[in-house]
């Protein structure tokens, strides 16, 4: 089951000029590891939420609460255009 990592006080804005908030999410495979993701939640109820592939893959949720942490908004821009 998907957790969250952390909510991110920038928001982005997509290709198509919606603004997003941005959360890190991560999740236990069945080998132990993590996997981690973005979710960009809009501002405007009408869109829809968007989610990137698997952005990392960690040995432990330690690992990736650490890969959320460092996230930086430069990363979020090409994030939002690979989930769009």
């Amino acid at each position: 089951m998907a957790e969250l990592l952390q909510e991110y006080a920038t928001a982005v804005t997509g290709p198509d000029d919606t603004t997003y908030v941005v959360r890190s999410y991560g999740e236990e495979r069945l080998d132990g590891t993590w996997i981690g993701w973005l979710e960009f939640e809009p501002t405007d109820p009408s869109k829809p939420t968007l989610l990137t592939d698997q952005e990392t893959s960690q040995p432990n949720r330690v690992a990736v609460e650490y890969w959320a942490t460092g996230l930086e908004p430069v990363y979020f821009e090409g994030a939002i255009a690979r989930a769009h």
